[in-house]
Formats: C-alpha cells, sequence, structure tokens
C-alpha cells in the first residue's frame, strides 16, 4: 500500500474525516470510472460511487490492510455494481444508457468531436463506443469486471486478485475469456478495420 495511504488510512480509522476525504479525493474518479463501465450509466455510477465510499467510510475501522486500500475500494465498487445490476435485471423495462460520457481510465470523457474528423467518421465512432459499451455489458458479472480493471484501468493481475478475493490463475483465465467474448462480439469491427488498412496499403496511401 502506498505510505501516504498508509498513514491516511490509520488517522482515518481513529475517526480523522478529513483523512478520510483525503483518501477519497484521491481514489473517487477512478472508482467512478470503473462504475460507469459496470453499469453503463453515468448517473447510477455517480450514486453507486457515493455509496462506495460512504460504506467504506463506515467500515474503514475493520480494514486490516491484508490488500491496499485501492483494491479494497474496488472490492466494494463491485459488489455494489453487480448488486445494483441483478436488480436492475429483476426490474421491467430498464434499458441502459448508452448515451452517457464513456468512463476513461481517471474518471469519463466527453465524446468531443476531432476538428478534423467529418459527420460521418465521428457517426461511425460514435457508433463503435455504444457497440463496445453494449459488449461489455454482455459480459458476464465475473468477466465484466476483470477487463475493465486490466485493459481500461491499468490494474495489475495481482490487484485484480485482491480486489475480486479470487486466485491469480482465476483472473488471468476471466480475462482471457472476456477478451475473447469481446472479440467475437465485435469481429465485424475488427474485420472492417483490417480491409480498410490492407486497402490502404494497397492503394500506396500514407496513414
Amino acid at each position: 500500500m502506498e505510505p501516504q495511504d498508509v498513514a491516511l488510512v490509520e488517522r482515518a480509522k481513529q475517526g480523522d474525516v478529513r483523512a478520510f476525504e483525503r483518501l477519497a479525493a484521491r481514489y473517487k474518479d477512478r472508482i467512478f470510472g470503473y462504475l460507469c463501465r459496470m453499469c453503463g450509466d453515468a448517473s447510477e455510477a455517480e450514486d453507486l460511487c457515493q455509496e462506495v465510499f460512504v460504506r467504506a467510510f463506515v467500515s474503514v475501522r475493520r480494514f486490516r490492510g491484508a490488500a491496499t486500500f485501492q483494491t479494497w475500494l474496488y472490492r466494494i465498487a463491485t459488489n455494489m455494481a453487480v448488486d445494483a445490476l441483478r436488480k436492475r435485471r429483476r426490474s421491467e423495462g430498464v434499458p441502459l444508457s448508452l448515451d452517457e460520457p464513456m468512463a476513461a481510465g481517471e474518471g469519463e470523457v466527453e465524446r468531443e468531436i476531432a476538428d478534423d474528423e467529418t459527420p460521418h467518421e465521428t457517426v461511425e465512432v460514435r457508433e463503435l463506443q455504444a457497440e463496445v459499451a453494449r459488449a461489455i455489458q454482455s459480459l458476464s458479472d465475473k468477466l465484466r469486471p476483470v477487463v475493465i480493471m486490466f485493459d481500461i484501468q491499468g490494474l495489475t493481475y495481482e490487484e485484480i486478485a485482491e480486489a475480486l478475493g479470487c486466485p491469480l490463475g482465476t483472473v488471468k483465465s476471466r480475462l482471457f475469456n472476456a477478451r475473447m467474448q469481446l472479440r467475437a462480439r465485435l469481429a465485424q469491427y475488427i474485420k472492417q478495420g483490417r480491409l480498410e488498412a490492407s486497402r490502404q496499403e494497397g492503394s500506396g496511401e500514407s496513414r
């Protein structure tokens, strides 16, 4: 665990609210970004993110340091996101919101239009972003957290294993399966990209 985290956690365990606020400020963007990807809805992710830190604050005295504070937060966030998704599935007529800002590693980014993009290219990019979001949402509750943590947020295998409370081999297996399912779901986009690259090479166009 980061040396600064250790000191802040110890102070928070003694009831120092400001110490916990500093911890929350350090990790809230990452946790929010993770929840955006897990839920596919920025508004719901924001509510869950607040609940994650409320729960962490209430439980911080029981934090023993077996994992890092960051992976402990990811574990809380994963459990809360999975519970929220299960409740959503049981309810009727609750669509996933794919028009919200896409989550990034440190929070979220708006779908801004680059100056050199044509309207047609912009539509294609948005369609691809939406399809990627759908593909991630189609993964099971066991596979989705692993691919988001590793491929999007840059956590290590070890950190993910700590966050999910499972063996390292399980993390690697789930990541492999998640990638294979995403590849199958996005196969037509991957194929189109290859065809386009092939046409450019054949015509001698520069990249």
